[in-house]
């Protein structure tokens, strides 16, 4: 039996990935800002828990964590899934926007990461699941502000998992493309300030995310049953990428830097001190 603590299980990914987890008998104990949900604590009563926790705030999610590892008797995998999305040009976001979005998506994370390795170090043993997206990896115009959370993400968690390999404790983050969750309607926020300017380009990606809403081809379910199989592996991924879409822009950005990289290749290598 697994113990996981599952950050925003309100709902989406996070909801079915914690209820997959109870579903084959493990313990899950997930946090919404919201403390009830009888519905779910109902799933699997004594193994299924919620709490509430603020992930703005350093004590509450010290405090979250002090009382998840009793509830289970210890953490064995925290997935950092809670996080919301925004769409706009980076001149429309506002920093104050922008950095309301850092405090859950990337210093959210960031704390719980925090709070949870104390107790894994010492047992040498433990997993971090980043929710990240595909977004953290194939830039999208009108979206740089979430993409830019994402792309941090994708950084502490890789740069996490060669600090704590030698612990016994291991990262993966997973990517997704679209799902059918509640990310492009109660989970995505428009920036506050509308230039006409960037209606064409930068403008597009709101239109796309709120007009598909509920009809994208990830599903969140199979989406779960994945990270399970991903996580039981001999040598679980670093990096998973969910979906056809996910695949496809990541496939192509990364592509494209490798032509970069090639194509400029000799003047990359040209500032070398030439030694005497």
């Amino acid at each position: 039996m697994t113990n996981w603590l599952i950050t925003g299980i309100g709902a989406g990914l996070g909801r079915a990935l914690a209820q997959a987890a109870l579903a084959r008998g493990d313990t899950v104990v997930g946090t919404t800002r919201q403390a009830a949900d009888e519905a779910f604590t109902s799933l699997a009563p004594g193994r299924a828990h919620v709490l509430s926790v603020d992930l703005t705030d350093d004590a509450s999610v010290r405090a979250a964590v002090a009382r998840a590892e009793e509830l289970t008797g210890g953490i064995d995998r925290l997935v950092n899934n809670a996080g919301y999305g925004i769409a706009g040009a980076i001149e429309e976001v506002s920093i104050d926007e922008a950095k309301a979005l850092f405090e859950i998506n990337v210093f959210g994370a960031m704390r719980m990461m925090q709070a949870v390795l104390p107790m894994m170090r010492a047992r040498r043993a433990g997993h971090i699941v980043n929710v990240t997206s595909v977004s953290g990896h194939a830039p999208w115009a009108g979206t740089a502000i979430y993409g830019a959370s994402k792309y941090a993400l994708e950084c502490l968690g890789q740069t996490l998992a060669q600090e704590v390999a030698p612990m016994n404790i291991r990262v993966t983050n997973v990517a997704p493309g679209g799902m059918r969750t509640e990310f492009a309607a109660a989970g995505l926020r428009i920036a506050d300030k509308d230039i006409a300017e960037y209606d064409e380009v930068a403008h597009f990606a709101r239109r796309s995310l709120t007009e598909n809403a509920g009809k994208e081809k990830g599903d969140p379910q199979r989406a779960a049953a994945a990270i399970l199989t991903a996580l039981e592996a001999p040598e679980p991924p670093l990096n998973l990428f969910l979906g056809e879409d996910a695949l496809h822009y990541a496939t192509d950005q990364h592509a494209f830097v490798a032509g970069q990289i090639k194509q400029w290749e000799a003047l990359s290598l040209s500032i070398a001190f030439e030694e005497a």
